[in-house]
């Protein structure tokens, strides 16, 4: 499913890049594009940012 339709970014685009140690909204569209225009997709974003912090292991 695309995350970003203005850059036709998907949730797996996002997911790689959030894998690679992206951890802000900046970092992600730095890296893919996503946000970049109109910036709906930002919320979303920033959704699965946090979620992927929540799943984080905790040393």
């Amino acid at each position: 499913m695309y995350v970003c339709i203005c850059r036709a970014v998907t949730e797996n685009e996002v997911h790689d890049c959030i894998a690679a140690g992206a951890r802000t909204a900046r970092q992600v569209r730095d890296t893919t594009g996503a946000g970049g225009d109109c910036a709906q997709c930002v919320r979303k974003i920033c959704a699965m940012l946090k979620r992927s912090e929540e799943l984080a292991p905790t040393a």
